[in-house]
């Protein structure tokens, strides 16, 4: 695994029960704890979109999930998500490495961050998304 982190933060659609994608994220890997990282949630229309900034008085809220087999969950959630060369680019999402803070310290873990421009979106000012 790139980087050896075997943690994914999500926010958003990955959390929705009734979402294939969520489901099969739960069936591959487990729960660890919540997280949240400093940044803005935006309402994207069907889905929300998360961008990091340190200089923002919000968080981002959401669970943080042990991956049983990393490359493989990552290689289909990418999918989902529309990251990678077969995408058209840039890609509406990527896969980052940021440090997420939990109950008790700071964790290094995948999230999929929107890449595109904000101006013009609503913000969810709770930062929560479900």
């Amino acid at each position: 695994m790139e980087n050896g982190t075997e943690y994914l933060f999500v926010y958003g659609t990955l959390l929705d029960e009734s979402n294939p994608y969520a489901v099969f994220l739960k069936e591959n890997s487990r729960f660890f704890q919540k997280g949240r990282f400093k940044g803005e949630l935006y309402n994207i229309g069907n889905y929300p979109g998360a961008i990091v900034n340190q200089m923002a008085g919000t968080f981002v809220y959401g669970s943080i999930f042990l991956l049983n087999d990393p490359n493989s969950v990552l290689n289909e959630l990418d999918d989902y998500e529309g990251f990678g060369d077969d995408f058209v680019q840039p890609n509406e999402f990527v896969r980052k490495l940021i440090e997420v803070e939990t109950e008790d310290a700071m964790l290094s873990c995948w999230v999929y961050l929107f890449n595109h421009p904000v101006d013009g979106l609503l913000v969810i000012e709770s930062g929560k998304y479900l």
